[in-house]
């Protein structure tokens, strides 16, 4: 079974990859750039490309299929050959389901929270010795990979609701015609795909139109939008609402009461709550019993990049989120003032989508930073240019916002400075981005931080 994926350096792409070698497929993949963790764990695989670019020769009529990456252009040469030659070429949310039809079908979808319930269902499964394959969005301890594809009777798919491919516009979870599913929330996103709210909700919608005839969703009954789009919907699924599960937090450490007894979890914030009830619903329609649930959640510690613990000493911590979206990063901000309630938060975006960085878009950001103490924005010059959009200055940034307290940066080497400057006695730092902050070692700042921090505690 001979593949080759075109654009194989995404996130997405090359862990499917990887699963498919590790499957016992011949695999070959291209790309134009191909930048780390892919690269590295291409070479550990030894399908890193032998050199970078596009090269039609590498398609050939003895290819059982060819993968699209959303990174290459429909024009790609390589595509090109494929569609003369008649090789199948699939996007990868289409070879996954093409890889999945036998399997019962779990897909978690929804604006925000897919990955860390995606990955709360993956640990328990793991920890109960479920066999199981996967698609999840981030890292996960005890997981090599973020794609799976066995033999295994059920597959947990995270639903991307994004285009499939460059020659697919179909959103992803279109294509999984799930048996199982989530709605975690709907907050608008991706604009520059679906420009207007109602073209959003619409395909969330007409995701449950995709789903298999009898299946069962499970669905955020306290979110307003997700409750319009089930009261509408005429299909004749199983439809169950769930809420955020019962906690009680006590000097930083959220607890679950089960028969009695609490369980300390080492996440925490009302988004998670409300992200660990799905989870359970899915659980439990999957025959894990309720104790075998709550013994493996009290050990889930979370995904990648998501409320992620980099370092902590004394009254100060240092997290970081993949927050871009206005509604994640009020979630999450308010997750961490909740948490530690005695302390200040210094709390930094990174604006870096194409949605987040629209000028028409920016509004939705308002009120998102109003509880943090010191609420930062930060926009590196050079995205503007990549995306092609028109940049504006702090005056937008903050009008926007409505936010007065609000700071602006747009060099990294400069909000550095500043972050370096700040006593961080009795304070938390959140930095939130789904880019890098042009760059920034975010653990280096989080070691100066503590260290910092315990200075000013012995000084005074």
């Amino acid at each position: 079974m001979r593949v080759h994926f075109i654009a194989i350096g995404g996130s997405a792409m090359h862990n499917l990859a990887i699963a498919l070698k590790l499957k016992g497929y011949q695999v070959t993949g291209s790309d134009d750039t191909i930048e780390e963790p892919s690269a590295s764990r291409l070479k550990k695989h030894d399908i890193y490309p032998a050199k970078m670019g596009w090269d039609a020769s590498r398609i050939d009529t003895g290819l059982r299929a060819v993968i699209l990456g959303m990174h290459a252009r429909p024009d790609n040469p390589e595509l090109l050959k494929a569609q003369e030659l008649g090789v199948k070429v699939y996007s990868y949310p289409e070879y996954i389901f093409e890889q999945s039809r036998d399997k019962k079908r779990v897909v978690i979808g929804g604006s925000h929270g897919k990955t860390t319930i995606t990955s709360m269902i993956l640990h328990v499964l793991h920890a109960c010795g479920t066999d199981f394959d996967y698609l999840v969005g981030a890292q996960l301890a005890g997981f090599e990979t973020m794609v799976k594809i066995t033999d295994a009777p059920l597959i947990i798919i995270e639903g991307d609701e994004y285009l499939s491919s460059p020659i697919d516009r179909r959103p992803k979870f279109h294509l999984y015609h799930a048996d199982i599913a989530v709605l975690s929330g709907i907050a608008w996103d991706h604009i520059n795909v679906f420009p207007t709210f109602d073209n959003y909700v619409e395909q969330f919608s007409l995701f449950l139109k995709t789903m298999e005839p009898g299946g069962t969703i499970f669905y955020n009954q306290d979110d307003e939008t997700v409750q319009s789009v089930i009261d509408k919907d005429q299909s004749l699924l199983t439809k169950q609402g769930y809420t955020a599960i019962e906690s009680v937090t006590r000097k930083g450490i959220t607890y679950l009461n089960y028969k009695g007894k609490e369980v300390p979890l080492s996440v925490f914030g009302a988004h998670n709550l409300y992200n660990m009830e799905a989870a359970h619903s899915v659980c439990k329609a999957l025959e894990i019993a309720d104790d075998q649930f709550y013994q493996a959640i009290g050990t889930f510690k979370g995904a990648s990049r998501r409320l992620e613990l980099l370092a902590s000493s004394g009254n100060t911590a240092v997290y970081k989120d993949f927050a871009h979206s206005p509604s994640k990063l009020k979630a999450t901000i308010q997750a961490v003032k909740d948490q530690f309630e005695d302390r200040e938060l210094v709390a930094v975006i990174e604006l870096h989508t194409f949605s987040s960085l629209n000028k028409n878009f920016l509004a939705e950001y308002k009120g998102s930073m109003d509880r943090a103490d010191i609420p930062i924005v930060f926009i590196n010059k050079k995205t503007f240019e990549e995306k092609q959009l028109e940049p504006y200055d702090e005056t937008v940034v903050k009008e926007a916002f409505g936010n007065n307290k609000l700071l602006f940066f747009n060099n990294c080497e400069i909000l550095d400075e500043f972050l370096s400057c700040i006593n961080y006695k009795g304070k938390n730092l959140l930095l939130m981005s789904s880019g890098n902050f042009g760059g920034l070692d975010l653990d280096r700042i989080a070691q100066r931080t503590i260290a910092q921090a315990k200075q000013y505690n012995i000084q005074t």
